[in-house]
């Protein structure tokens, strides 16, 4: 086994390397076109080829269980985008940027990417680099968008970074774009924390949104498609002082054969102010689309938020771990720790 030490950065090679902080195990094992991850907690994958960005799908899993996510990847990421139509210069725009409204997917709301491509889908291989300390394993990832929209820049940056500490049931996230054009209203999309795939229900019993208030709304609403702007989407009102306390997303896994309840899996964007629209609608799977920014930035300067993803036994739980991190929205890390920011 052999590894290589870069400044604060550990480059795992061959089989992988493990460190031990009391009773915790962490190890990461570096695969052709992943990176699995393992603490006493919990397990994950990281594609650096395919399908990327974020906990690859299915495999964010709770060793106090054994539930895993059920969807396509947490903290999944897409385009940066404004409101408005692209309607009028639609025929000059590369495919992929194109975004079509007034249908089951994208409802009524015009919006207009900016740039892109999609990094899920279309970026196709990202490096990962690992950071690690005595009681956590980070990994940072970023991109630089390739396409743009007519008269605007190429060239703004995504920062990715994925911190699983030791101990702990969940991995603590951040999203930070550097901007290479001016805009009035410029967000990132991304699932937060992800989609729900299910066949009437049946892997989950319900989902919780906090901005909706305390009570969680059953699995019989998703049953049939329905699009964004119907119900359960939540915009940033603009009176400050209404907006909410915490910004949780959060389903309850049950096991699909037996019905047996399981934990609760959270996505907590830990400033809710951040946040500038998010959906949760049914569209053949649950869609936990989340948008945040949204408001505006001057060439070569930063806008970011930070989350909490992953599993925990009741709400109350998730309030308790908010309230501990609320008003963050950047992550920072070296082989000394990470640190939650506030900007």
């Amino acid at each position: 086994m052999r590894w290589k030490q870069l400044g604060i950065i550990s480059v795992m090679l061959g089989l992988g390397y493990s460190a031990a902080h009391g009773a915790d195990r962490l190890q990461v094992r570096e695969a052709p076109g992943a990176l699995f991850i393992e603490t006493d907690a919990l397990t994950a994958t990281i594609k650096t080829t395919g399908y990327v960005s974020g906990v690859s799908a299915g495999s964010l899993v709770d060793r106090k269980t054994g539930a895993h996510d059920l969807g396509f990847g947490l903290d999944i990421v897409d385009w940066l985008m404004e409101p408005g139509s692209d309607e009028s210069y639609r025929d000059k725009l590369d495919r992929e940027l194109v975004y079509e409204f007034n249908n089951p997917h994208h409802g009524k709301i015009a919006k207009r990417s900016i740039e892109g491509p999609q990094i899920c889908t279309k970026a196709k291989s990202l490096t990962a680099r690992t950071i690690t300390g005595s009681d956590f394993i980070a990994i940072t990832q970023d991109f630089t968008y390739k396409i743009a929209a007519p008269g605007k820049n190429t060239g703004s940056k995504w920062d990715q970074i994925l911190v699983f500490p030791a101990g702990k049931r969940y991995f603590i996230s951040s999203d930070r774009i550097t901007s290479a054009n001016d805009s009035d209203s410029l967000f990132l999309r991304i699932d937060m924390p992800g989609h729900i795939k299910h066949n009437h229900g049946d892997t989950f019993s319900e989902v919780y949104l906090s901005y909706l208030g305390e009570k969680p709304i059953p699995s019989s609403e998703f049953i049939n498609n329905f699009a964004p702007d119907d119900k359960f989407r939540y915009v940033r009102p603009a009176d400050p002082a209404n907006i909410p306390r915490r910004l949780i997303r959060a389903y309850h896994i049950r096991d699909p054969k037996t019905g047996a309840s399981g934990p609760w899996l959270a996505g907590m964007t830990l400033r809710s102010s951040a946040v500038s629209e998010a959906w949760c609608h049914q569209r053949g799977y649950v869609c936990m689309i989340e948008e945040f920014g949204g408001r505006p930035i001057k060439a070569k300067q930063q806008f970011s938020a930070a989350f909490i993803v992953g599993f925990f036994d009741s709400i109350a739980e998730m309030h308790e771990v908010y309230d501990a991190h609320a008003g963050s929205d950047y992550l920072e890390v070296d082989v000394n720790g990470w640190r939650l920011m506030s900007r």
